[in-house]
């Protein structure tokens, strides 16, 4: 599959065009047997960066000699990229710490980071594009040795944003935003601490879970 941006035109329907764009015909031929995703660009800030999968107008089907069929599968989810937390929120591990909604969570403390960097600054959406990477640790109950009381617990989030500046720039990052907890069972006087890793990958930031929280200073 090949993937070629392009811009809305003059009497397109949503989701699908009358006819294939003139740009897509040199991407077709190089790819045979395939398909080509057509791109809304004016919904993407980078062609080689993360797309949303929203900004896919459709695929328009490539015959074996690499000529379009003039065949195209709308894509129904086509529009405004939009907040997607299933990879984080349909996980069976424990996230209580998080809050009772912990992607409401995850999303409040990117657009906080989000606006320390660039006051004024906000999150036009947020996409979990990986099942999220955990780390918890414990003690066993003095009064139950088949019990185990959760003292620490952290993740790592890969994401991808849509950011909207002040200026008026609209700019789509992706990265891995990881937070440590410790002294959980304090109650209210456990401490946290976020890390906001641009185009890091979630393998690297993983590994950097267990350092991490030793480093958050536990509750006195």
């Amino acid at each position: 599959m090949a993937i070629m941006t392009t811009s809305p035109e003059p009497g397109d329907e949503p989701g699908r065009r009358a006819t294939p764009p003139t740009e897509l015909i040199a991407e077709a031929a190089r790819h045979p047997g395939g398909s080509v995703a057509e791109i809304d660009r004016t919904l993407i800030s980078d062609p080689n960066g993360y797309i949303p999968g929203e900004a896919v107008r459709g695929m328009w089907k490539v015959d074996a000699t690499g000529q379009l069929t003039g065949e195209f599968e709308p894509n129904p989810s086509y529009g405004p990229a939009r907040d997607d937390f299933t990879k984080l929120i349909a996980t069976d591990h424990w996230l209580d710490w998080l809050g009772h909604d912990p992607a409401a969570t995850i999303r409040g403390s990117v657009a906080e980071i989000i606006d320390q960097q660039v006051p004024g600054a906000t999150v036009r959406w947020m996409k979990i594009t990986e099942e999220p990477r955990y780390l918890t640790a414990g003690r066993r109950a003095r009064d139950d040795p088949d019990s185990l009381i959760v003292t620490r617990a952290a993740l790592a989030v890969s994401f991808a944003i849509g950011v909207d500046s002040p200026s008026g720039r609209y700019d789509i990052l992706w990265g891995v935003h990881s937070i440590a907890v410790v002294g959980l069972e304090s109650g209210a006087r456990a401490r946290s601490r976020a890390w906001f890793d641009l185009w890091t990958a979630l393998d690297a930031a993983e590994q950097q879970l267990r350092t991490r929280i030793a480093e958050v200073e536990p509750p006195t």
